[in-house]
């Protein structure tokens, strides 16, 4: 008996952890691919194939009222300035960098909450707060070259990738409260995802087409593995594996192991790239995670206060 729970244990950990290398790796694969082709012709392509693979899963999309399909057309166009600005961000500093900032969505949702709620931010977010700011200046402003395919543009990478990080903040926000407009119009988790990629891969491929942005050659083997890589392993193997982990840990742990991120991202992408990070960087990056990590340490005990009201 014990054995059997060890090895359901075992398993779970190891789709937790599966879920955060599919989704780490997702910079490297969006390296290879813009070695061809734009990061708006890639966003598009990496959404597109996900959402004809959920579409497929799902079958029937069930209809819902107009100013719900809005709200969910603006999430997508949410996640689309997402993907744009992260992968772009990928031409200008390095792997390590750029995840690590795109990570810092649960600082700014929190920020987002605190505004709305007109609450008093408690001393653990302030110290995230401050523990964030000393850490993306560190990161974005190095002494030295940031590894990175176009070289002296490190402050604009780290830019893009906060504001990617922004973004994704901007599409969970709206998500949500487009699932609590109604009580009596529920709507599956898995349909609202096919709904709002597909309103993602609308708005990508007309900003493709309008920057002269095409898919890569057929026979450019490396850029179309790195497009089905992260629509299939880190979108749609990732995303799912991470919601299978939600049936045996809490959301709070889930959402803490989302740490390991950047930190198997800067691992793989020095081993591929040879990529290294100075004593400056790895100070800040340290120092985002901590602001991360009190964040969701301090949403996961509001939420505990909330329910036991």
């Amino acid at each position: 008996m014990r054995g059997s729970v060890l090895d359901v244990r075992f398993g779970a950990i190891a789709r937790l952890l599966g879920a955060q290398i599919a989704i780490g790796a997702a910079a490297i694969f969006a390296r290879f691919a813009l070695s061809s082709t734009g990061p708006l012709a890639i966003s598009a392509l990496r959404l597109g194939i996900a959402t004809v693979v959920l579409a497929v899963v799902v079958r029937k999309v069930a209809r819902v009222s107009k100013r719900r399909e809005i709200a969910f057309a603006i999430a997508g166009f949410a996640l689309a300035l997402h993907f744009a600005m992260w992968i772009t961000s990928l031409r200008f500093t390095s792997v390590a960098i750029s995840t690590l900032l795109v990570t810092t969505t649960p600082i700014w949702t929190e920020s987002y909450d605190a505004i709305v709620r007109r609450t008093l931010p408690t001393r653990t977010f302030l110290g995230a707060l401050a523990c964030a700011i000393v850490g993306v200046a560190l990161i974005a402003f190095p002494r030295v070259a940031t590894p990175a395919p176009i070289a002296g543009h490190a402050a604009l990478g780290a830019l893009l990738a906060v504001l990617g990080s922004v973004a994704i903040g901007a599409y969970l926000l709206i998500v949500r409260d487009a699932g609590r407009r109604s009580a009596t119009e529920r709507i599956a988790t898995r349909a609202i995802v096919v709904r709002t990629f597909g309103w993602a891969t609308l708005a990508l491929t007309i900003a493709a087409v309008f920057a002269g942005e095409g898919p890569p050659s057929l026979h450019d083997t490396s850029a179309w593995g790195g497009i089905l890589a992260m629509a299939l392993v880190s979108q749609l193997l990732g995303h799912t594996l991470l919601n299978a982990a939600l049936g045996t840990f809490a959301p709070s742990v889930v959402a803490l192991t989302t740490l390991l991120e950047p930190v198997i991202a800067a691992l793989l992408a020095a081993a591929v790239f040879h990529e290294a990070l100075t004593a400056v960087t790895l100070a800040g990056g340290i120092l985002v995670l901590v602001a991360v990590a009190l964040t969701l340490v301090e949403a996961a005990r509001r939420e505990r206060a909330n329910a036991a009201r």
